[in-house]
Order: C-alpha cells, then structure tokens, then sequence
C-alpha cells in the first residue's frame, strides 16, 4: 500500500478524491462513459485489469457500466450506508481504490451492474 501522499503525486485531484477518499464523479461527464474501443479498463492505481470492453454497454445512468470484471476476484466489494442508502460498494482487490458501486439490474448473463467512475480507471487499448 502506497502512502497516501504517493497516492496525491501520482493521481489527478479527480483521481485522487474518488479512488482514495470514495468520491464520486458527475454523471455523464467521465472519459470512458461513451468509450467504445476494444480493450482492458485497468485501475487507475496500481494497473490491475479489471473490466473488458467485452462486458461493457450503456446503461444509461451516466457512468461506463459493466455485467462482469475480468476475474471475479479482481473486484472486492462491501457494504456502503452512506448517504441515507445501502448500497455495494466495489473497489480493486490489489490496492483497495474505490471504483463505483454494483447493483443487481444489469443485463444477462449476470443481471449485475458495476457502474464505475471514469476517474478510477485507465484504458489499454486491444
């Protein structure tokens, strides 16, 4: 784990206040929101794969969304009551960075939604 002040040189204050400190972005705003390339969306962090564009597709709700991560075991999750709602929260498996939240109304073959801030990820292009 990097100390925090590792984590504020290496990340833009976006990146920062949303991997690190749970933050949020606006909707609809992020880089990889409409992002149609094919490739691996990596952690902003620390370089963990984590999505295929494979199993992305527009949800409509304003953040890059996805049925599954590229392992299961690349995205850990808990319980999040902030904010007067209980929700789940992901973040990366290696380095802990906040990535968004998983809810159960996604397309088959999972049902699941990840939806995921732009701000937590990196793009490696296929």
């Amino acid at each position: 784990m990097k100390h925090e002040e590792n984590w504020k040189e290496k990340l833009t204050p976006l990146q920062y206040q949303v991997t690190r400190e749970k933050g949020t972005e606006r909707p609809f705003t992020g880089e990889y929101y409409e992002h149609k390339e094919q490739g691996t969306y990596l952690c902003v962090c620390c370089g963990e794969a984590l999505f295929s564009s494979n199993a992305k597709y527009d949800s409509g709700s304003g953040w890059p969304s996805y049925y599954e991560p590229v392992r299961k075991e690349a995205v850990a999750t808990e319980s999040d009551q902030s904010h007067g709602m209980v929700r789940t929260e992901i973040h990366c498996q290696n380095c802990g960075a906040h990535l968004g939240h998983v809810f159960p109304d996604g397309p088959k073959p999972t049902g699941l939604r990840y939806c995921v801030n732009s701000a937590s990820l990196k793009f490696q292009k296929e």
